[in-house]
């Protein structure tokens, strides 16, 4: 099964000649791989030249949203994956995730891979492992984490983990791709999960068997020249709830998978939560309308 797997970039040339290596190495299929750089980056493209990938660029950084939908029109493929240039791809990843689609009698999916890296977390729902084999690409232990990647411990998760993920072409183009509004980036995986919702997409899983490794959203969160969208405020006046309320009450994000999602049962506590979305949602157009 061969996928399109769209990585945008951002003056983060020697994280992208692992994540491809990591991709050219580890994968069971050879995949169509479109990178698109965002601004002027003489030492991406000239890579990216020699090495005959296919790529799409602006002349300025138009975003993670924008940089993704324009390398996406180039794909060839019925199957979209989107990634972060600073991930590392383990062995089999795109089996397994071949192996879960082949397994649908439908098109209607949201699948992501399994992330490992070297942060905690502070909750008792983890979305990831962790497993520290190099906070950078210059302190990465490939070998260890090689070696012991798949003896780690954890579950198909429920919501998934957003990046790596797969999504049918057919499907990316019916919601839109990445809403632009959203540009650089924050707040874009939870805006295209919830627009899946709006079409009917119920299956959104995090396979546990399709691993990387992440050091960490460098290219959207270490650059000091990116300004931040406030994405958590846009998310809250397109749909009229929070990100977090989505998550927890739809996405049901952090369980153990175990089937596909219903819609969210009213309760008193889904209530409350619900009327303090509503009560800030207010606020905000009130704000909004005054300034």
């Amino acid at each position: 099964m061969k996928f399109s797997i769209i990585i945008p970039t951002f003056d983060n040339c020697d994280y992208l000649k692992l994540c491809i290596n990591s991709i050219e190495k580890n994968s069971s299929y050879k995949h169509e791989l479109i990178i698109h750089i965002n601004g002027s980056d003489t030492l991406t493209e000239e890579f990216l030249t020699l090495k005959k990938y296919k790529y799409t660029k602006t002349t300025k950084n138009v975003g993670l949203c924008s940089g993704v939908n324009i390398a996406a029109r180039e794909s060839t493929t019925n199957y979209l994956v989107y990634a972060h240039d600073d991930m590392y791809f383990l062995p089999k990843w795109d089996e397994h995730l071949a192996s879960e689609i082949n397994d649908l009698e439908h098109n209607f999916y949201y699948l992501s891979c399994t992330q490992i890296s070297h942060y905690a977390q502070d909750n008792s729902l983890p979305n990831h492992i962790t497993y520290d084999v190099g906070t950078s690409i210059y302190n990465f232990n490939e070998k260890k984490l090689l070696k012991n990647f798949d003896k780690l411990v954890f579950h198909d998760l429920q919501g998934s983990h957003w990046a790596p993920h797969i999504i049918h072409k057919e499907l990316w183009n019916k919601v839109g791709g990445f809403s632009e509004e959203f540009d650089p980036g924050f707040g874009s995986d939870p805006d295209l999960n919830m627009k899946l919702w709006q079409h009917g997409v119920r299956v959104f899983k995090g396979v546990n068997k399709s691993r990387i490794y992440h050091f960490g959203s460098l290219t959207t969160r270490k650059k000091k020249n990116l300004k931040r969208n406030n994405g958590r405020k846009t998310f809250l006046l397109k749909w009229k709830i929070s990100i977090d309320f989505f998550i927890k009450n739809y996405l049901r994000r952090g369980q153990v998978y175990k089937s596909k999602l219903n819609e969210p049962q009213l309760d008193f506590f889904i209530f409350v939560e619900l009327l303090q979305c509503k009560i800030k949602y207010i606020l905000q157009l009130l704000k909004k309308k005054l300034f």
